[in-house]
């Protein structure tokens, strides 16, 4: 029979080490995080060959005293908590006391420690677990600590690393995290002797942020922030022009800490929903400040992981706070634009607020747009999409076949008319009037705002405008429909039709109706009215791949979101469509009544803007 035996010190402190110490990173994150609890105002990391030889931090915090110079590296020995009650008030980066034992049990350590007021310092040497006898240096105030040969006793995690360089990209990742979020100290960071990272103290946030991800991207960034019950959200969010295909550069921070959290990423995503294309993601740098009884930090040794006491309000705060700050924000894509986007005190400045009049008038008699001379050809804004054409001044008269079609639409005829978006609270109901609209290539709108001058994507932006106009009437139940003289029937795989009739209520929201018709065939019997141009077998089976595309079970809104999106897509005008002056001036009308409309649903920009100085700088007039 196996017999139970006790642990050694040694062997638990290996087994902390492994859950602790992964690599040369966690090291230097977990010193760092030491140093900054001190209250250091200076750090500075020192590493040779990607940390597998040496790893040096020095700071000026608090020193440790001799008389706690092995306490410091025994296994769970903290000054951070006293008991159960402090893990659920838990108000610093470290607390579990178990780095300092986990890396000297698998390194050769130096510590030198003075404290403020001291005639000398303390050292002490640990080599694999041991200790030698604390003896007294003479050093600075503050804390140096030195680990060298690191898994030298323990071969298998050391041959697990990586090369050099690659350590040396975890270290670079967990010394940007602790400097981003401690913009007030200065950190410092070398390899193989050469300064890599050297980042005086700032009081600007942006300013940290600029010097590892550059200018450009800083000046991107949309200050966002809110409180509510106690719970603090602040930081930046990239415009959308600005995105990755990784999630890498979403750093959240809880009261200091780097934390990893997949609720809260959800809902940084959701809050780009339709700025982004499909595979890229958001940029943010956002700090969550609450107190620390309602979240629980001591869920993963490496504190990387927390758990929330309510993850669905934390949920819906970030959501809404980035989106109700996206619907009074300007995001039209710029050329080359080197404005601030926001003041030095890291609150929004006025001009990145959206302009509430944007100065757009009538052309002059003598202009003639380009597309004038082409015939209605069926692709037009308004009658053969089922879009609700929007009215110019009550002095211009539309052709009568547009007009019937705005008649048709049981719309205000006339530009003051309710929002159709609920959030649209700061869209002026007397909306400004563009017939400056110019075709290029049939493809691309060319008008005018205060700001400078504005090429629009057609299909981009009328596919927006569809899509809001679908959305607004699905909420409201108000979709319209006809009903097939002959139902349509439609040859599926098993699969597709067995798919199809599973999700028949969600095809049904949208204005589409279905029943088995034998086999695997459906049948189709009511057909959205704006889609009457595209055949219901074609569209059918394009909802059924969208909705079979994942490996799991599709999230209901999502699917809704997407067909939604197709829809959208399909009903739109096409690029190389010509488009009509009156069918032109309508569709810039309707840009105005929506929100983001400076994306289409799948995140491409609608429009770009060349400022008014980018052009006076392209023409050498500056």
């Amino acid at each position: 029979m196996p017999e139970i035996r006790q642990l050694s010190p040694s062997v638990i402190n290996k087994i902390a080490a492994g859950e602790v110490i992964e690599r040369p990173a966690s090291v230097v994150k977990e010193l760092m995080e030491n140093s900054v609890d001190a209250g250091a105002s200076r750090v500075d990391v020192t590493v040779a060959q990607g940390g597998t030889e040496s790893i040096r931090i020095v700071d000026n915090g608090c020193g440790i005293r001799p008389d706690q110079m092995m306490l410091a590296i025994a296994s769970h020995a903290t000054s951070k908590i006293e008991d159960a009650e402090d893990l659920f008030n838990v108000e610093t980066l470290g607390f579990r006391g178990e780095a300092l034992a986990s890396i000297a049990e698998v390194s050769r350590m130096t510590v030198r420690s003075c404290t403020d007021g001291a005639t000398e310092g303390a050292e002490l040497e640990i080599n694999g677990g041991k200790a030698e006898p604390v003896k007294p240096c003479g050093c600075p105030v503050g804390t140096s600590i030195e680990v060298r040969n690191l898994f030298f006793n323990t071969p298998v995690r050391r041959r697990f690393m990586k090369a050099n360089q690659t350590e040396m990209g975890h270290i670079t990742e967990a010394f940007t995290r602790l400097a981003l979020v401690h913009p007030h100290v200065h950190f410092k960071l070398q390899h193989n002797g050469r300064v890599t990272q050297d980042l005086p103290a700032a009081d600007n946030w942006k300013d940290r942020i600029a010097h590892f991800y550059g200018k450009d991207l800083a000046d991107a960034l949309i200050w966002v922030e809110s409180e509510e019950e106690g719970i603090r959200l602040s930081g930046f969010v990239a415009d959308p022009v600005f995105n990755r295909s990784h999630t890498r550069m979403q750093y959240l921070f809880l009261n200091g800490r780097h934390i990893r959290d997949r609720s809260l990423q959800h809902a940084l995503r959701e809050a780009y929903r339709g700025l982004l294309l499909t595979g890229r993601y958001p940029i943010a740098f956002l700090k969550l400040d609450m107190p620390s009884h309602l979240v629980d930090v001591n869920v993963h040794p490496t504190k990387l992981e927390v758990r929330f006491q309510d993850a669905r309000k934390l949920y819906s705060q970030l959501l809404s706070t980035i989106r109700n700050k996206f619907l009074s924000t300007d995001l039209t894509a710029r050329v080359h634009e080197h404005s601030e986007r926001t003041d030095t005190a890291g609150t929004p400045a006025a001009s990145a607020e959206r302009p509430q009049n944007l100065g757009l008038s009538y052309p002059r008699s003598d202009v003639n747009p380009i597309g004038t001379g082409s015939q209605y050809s069926g692709s037009g804004v308004g009658q053969f999409a089922g879009a609700t054409p929007i009215v110019p001044a009550d002095n211009y008269r539309l052709p009568e076949s547009f007009q019937q079609a705005l008649d048709s639409s049981n719309l205000p005829a006339n530009t003051e008319r309710l929002d159709v978006n609920p959030a649209a609270a700061d869209v002026p109901s007397q909306l400004p009037v563009s017939t400056l609209g110019l075709q290029v290539h049939n493809r691309y709108l060319i008008t005018q705002d205060e700001s400078g001058m504005l090429v629009i994507d057609q299909h981009a932006l009328h596919e927006r405008v569809l899509y809001e106009q679908l959305r607004e009437k699905i909420l409201a139940g108000e979709l319209e429909t006809q009903r097939l003289l002959v139902p349509e029937p439609v040859s599926m795989s098993g699969p597709e039709a067995a798919a199809a009739m599973e999700h028949k209520a969600l095809f049904e929201q949208i204005g589409i109706e279905i029943e088995p018709f034998g086999g695997d065939t459906i049948l189709v019997s009511s057909y959205p009215a704006m889609l009457r141009r595209v055949r219901p077998a074609e569209l059918i089976r394009q909802l059924i791949d969208e909705i079979m595309v994942g490996e799991k079970q599709p999230d209901r809104r999502d699917v809704l979101d997407e067909l939604m999106h197709m829809m959208s897509c399909k009903a739109a005008v096409k690029a190389g469509d010509p488009l009509t002056p009156e069918e032109i001036h309508s569709l810039l009308m309707q840009r105005h009544l929506f929100h983001d409309t400076h994306h289409c649903p799948h995140g491409r920009p609608t429009a770009l803007v060349f400022t008014r100085d980018e052009l006076d700088r392209r023409f050498e007039r500056t």
